[in-house]
């Protein structure tokens, strides 16, 4: 190995190094958010969205709102979702998704595609869903879980993403897109159903 090899070596694992550092940082801010459906990875999310609004515009359940500069100038103005207050309606035309797409270059919100062994077996053939969120039960509050019946979270629209055990709910997160409609359904106050954001890890 001559030196110029060496140093093109060194440099590209000091950048590859800084380039993960980075996407970690970046994943560690996004746990106080949620992004949009079918959001891209947040560093490069960061990096290419271009703070346009077009989603936050296009959403009709006005869900979507510009992150506030107190999280930081670098996220600032840049989409999340307000799923504390209200639920993600999993619009069946991804209305803030087909906004990104049309606006920008390098759009941010990508609906996956479809391979073609899923083109092929049409029959098991299903729309995509994102993974928005994860969802949690307390079961402290929830009411089935100390008696009353109760059945409001059943509003659901994923198949197999509550569970019913008699009339105790339990989330799989395995399926559930964290779109909290469950969350904005139940009667309870504080809710008895939080979600978080997939990025945060405790």
């Amino acid at each position: 190995m001559d030196r110029r090899e060496f140093f093109t070596r060194s440099a590209g694992k000091v950048a590859q190094k800084v380039t993960q550092h980075a996407a970690e940082k970046a994943r560690e801010n996004a746990a106080r958010w949620i992004r949009p459906p079918f959001a891209i990875e947040e560093l490069d999310f960061l990096i290419a969205c271009t703070r346009c609004g077009d989603c936050i515009n296009a959403c009709p359940y006005e869900i979507i709102f510009p992150l506030s500069s107190k999280l930081g100038v670098k996220v600032f103005n840049t989409p999340a979702m307000d799923l504390n207050n209200h639920g993600c309606h999993l619009c069946e035309d991804w209305p803030c998704v087909q906004a990104c797409v049309q606006a920008c270059e390098k759009p941010v919100l990508k609906i996956p595609e479809i391979n073609s062994e899923q083109k092929e077996n049409t029959t098991s053939l299903k729309k995509p869903l994102p993974k928005l969120a994860n969802g949690f039960i307390n079961i402290k509050t929830c009411l089935p879980y100390s008696g009353p019946e109760c059945g409001a979270c059943k509003v659901c629209p994923v198949e197999g993403a509550m569970v019913w055990n008699m009339e105790k709910p339990s989330i799989n997160n395995d399926l559930c897109t964290g779109c909290a409609l469950c969350r904005e359904a139940c009667i309870v106050e504080p809710k008895a159903i939080d979600v978080q954001s997939i990025y945060k890890t405790a």
